[in-house]
């Protein structure tokens, strides 16, 4: 297997052509990760964890995810049990489908749709917002509350077991999953500021355990 520099964790970072995905992959470094924007499936497979982000609409995403030929490579990642962490619409695209894009389906790893924000908030939450943990979370473990994280999203996760935290904007929004290997963010912790770093930290921790 391919080892990061350094002894570093290898992480792949998904490169379909969407949004800045380069300042996932700095953030990364910035916590002790050999972070590689690649689509690559070779370096892909032979990485300690994989990252998917996302930005924009979520039909688009999962059209050029498809196009790079990386879908079924972020799937056999996760079903190989590596440490895999979807961020923004990189989290929707971990469901069966969105209200955003009709006819559209997404990865299919976590069960359900993705629906719009509810009425009477402002589209898109584009904000720092609290979150609210519901349960035990490994990438939380650490951080101290409040935890503040920078969210931009009309589109949220549906509720199910996999949700660990939420946070309130009309309502509870889903914020981040945790099943077994798989983590994801509604939230942009690149974008969040030391927590936000903190957060990645625990991330590429965990995958260097798992090697």
């Amino acid at each position: 297997m391919t080892r990061g520099d350094a002894g570093a964790p290898l992480v792949a970072v998904l490169d379909y052509g969407i949004g800045n995905l380069r300042s996932a992959q700095k953030a990364l470094e910035a916590v002790g990760a050999d972070a590689r924007l690649t689509a690559d499936r070779g370096l892909v497979a032979d990485a300690d964890a994989v990252v998917l982000p996302g930005v924009g609409a979520f039909g688009r995403c999962a059209e050029a995810l498809g196009r790079a030929g990386l879908d079924e490579v972020a799937v056999d990642a996760i079903d190989a049990g590596r440490p895999f962490l979807g961020i923004c619409v990189g989290m929707q695209l971990l469901y069966e489908s969105s209200e955003e894009s009709p006819g559209v389906a997404g990865l299919g790893v976590l069960p359900g749709e993705v629906g719009r924000l509810r009425p009477g908030v402002k589209h898109p939450q584009m904000q720092w917002n609290v979150l609210e943990r519901r349960g035990d979370s490994l990438m939380l473990n650490g951080a101290d509350d409040p935890v503040w994280v920078y969210f931009v999203h009309s589109y949220a996760a549906p509720d199910g077991d996999a949700v660990v935290a939420t946070c309130d904007y009309g309502g509870p929004v889903p914020a981040l999953v945790e099943r077994d290997n798989l983590w994801a963010t509604q939230f942009h912790p690149e974008k969040s500021g030391a927590v936000g770093l903190g957060l990645l930290a625990t991330f590429v921790s965990y995958a260097g355990v798992r090697r």
